[in-house]
């Protein structure tokens, strides 16, 4: 081959592998500028949930609730304000900082807040994850679902109303419902009442309240309020809570004697009780509750206690004509009323 041959072949080798290298040198770089805008955009969507939450809340959102509530420091707060501005999402007031949403602000920020708390309902109802996990892989979810995949997941549900936490779900046209019921701290002793919202933060009370095995949906009555202990029933069990612990807890007063009907879970049955069925736990969700309900566990079903192992768990109970046997937190589970109770009204 001639050297003019020899020395185009190398050229033309040169350029492909050039071309190659730069390639593989734009994909990092690529990958790095689709997870900074990812970021900016997570942020924005974050920020925007707080300040709507702050109206909602009838708070005032500053630059520094959004550098303490985003864990920015006071500059990347600063820089994220002006970015909300320019964007025309936000609006901040010149007399005492306070940020407020624009009309396409609230827009965006009811849009992120139903999402979020759609993938809590579905993770409640359809999966085993702990609750205190909801909140955090819904935080992950809200920022990668689209609308069109929203939609569909709130039609699987049913188009539910309320989180598992009990906070409204705002609706598809932008609608949000108020807030629902009072603090456990101010249900006057001896009213029944429904516990109509649960605070998912800060985590760890809601870990605690978790551990006393309260659940949006239970029906609690108040022995005693004072400004050390509140004193209260859920479930024919009596709990202690502090007032500013109970101040994470919202109910809302029974009317007549809807809450004055006592039920107790079926595992505070002794053998040889009976028990109607009135319902199951709030705590019970997803796959166990329905297997419950596949067994016939509905309101009125009798159940009898017949006995109970040698060590005390599990225990057998007649429903149905069955024989079924359930182990001790299953039972708890399970809301009844003995029946001397029910045939006695």
């Amino acid at each position: 081959m001639p050297m003019t041959g020899l020395m185009l072949l190398s050229l033309l080798g040169g350029v492909a592998l050039a071309w190659w290298l730069l390639l593989r040198a734009r994909q990092p770089l690529a990958n790095w500028w689709r997870h900074h805008r990812d970021g900016e955009r997570v942020q924005v969507e974050d920020a925007l949930k707080h300040v709507y939450e702050c109206e909602y809340q009838g708070r005032i959102c500053t630059w520094q609730s959004l550098s303490g509530v985003l864990g920015l420091s006071s500059g990347r707060a600063l820089a994220l304000l002006q970015r909300l501005v320019a964007l025309g999402l936000v609006v901040s007031s010149a007399d005492d900082g306070a940020c407020r949403l624009t009309p396409a602000g609230r827009r965006d920020a009811l849009r992120v807040i139903r999402i979020h708390r759609l993938w809590e309902r579905y993770l409640a109802e359809e999966t085993g994850l702990a609750a205190t996990d909801w909140h955090a892989v819904a935080d992950r979810r809200e920022h990668n679902t689209t609308w069109e995949q929203a939609q569909a997941l709130a039609s699987q549900m049913g188009h539910p109303r309320y989180d598992p936490h009990g906070d409204p779900i705002p609706t598809a046209d932008g609608e949000m419902p108020p807030p629902r019921g009072q603090p456990l701290s101010q249900l006057a002793p001896g009213t029944w009442a429904e516990i109509v919202h649960l605070e998912d933060e800060p985590p760890a009370v809601y870990a605690q309240l978790l551990a006393q095995g309260l659940q949006v949906g239970m029906h609690v009555r108040v022995f005693e309020s004072g400004a050390e202990r509140i004193r209260f029933e859920v479930d024919g069990e009596e709990h202690v809570l502090a007032p500013i612990m109970a101040a994470n807890l919202a109910v809302q007063a029974l009317a007549g004697d809807a809450g004055g009907r006592p039920h107790l879970a079926l595992s505070l049955l002794s053998p040889g009780e009976h028990g109607r069925v009135r319902g199951i736990s709030p705590l019970c969700v997803g796959v166990a509750r329905r297997r419950f309900f596949d067994l016939g566990l509905v309101p009125g079903t009798r159940i009898t206690v017949e006995m109970r192992s040698r060590h005390g768990d599990p225990t057998a109970y007649r429903i149905r004509g069955a024989l079924i046997a359930f182990r001790r937190e299953q039972a708890e589970l399970i809301q009844v009323e003995r029946e001397a109770e029910v045939l006695s009204r």
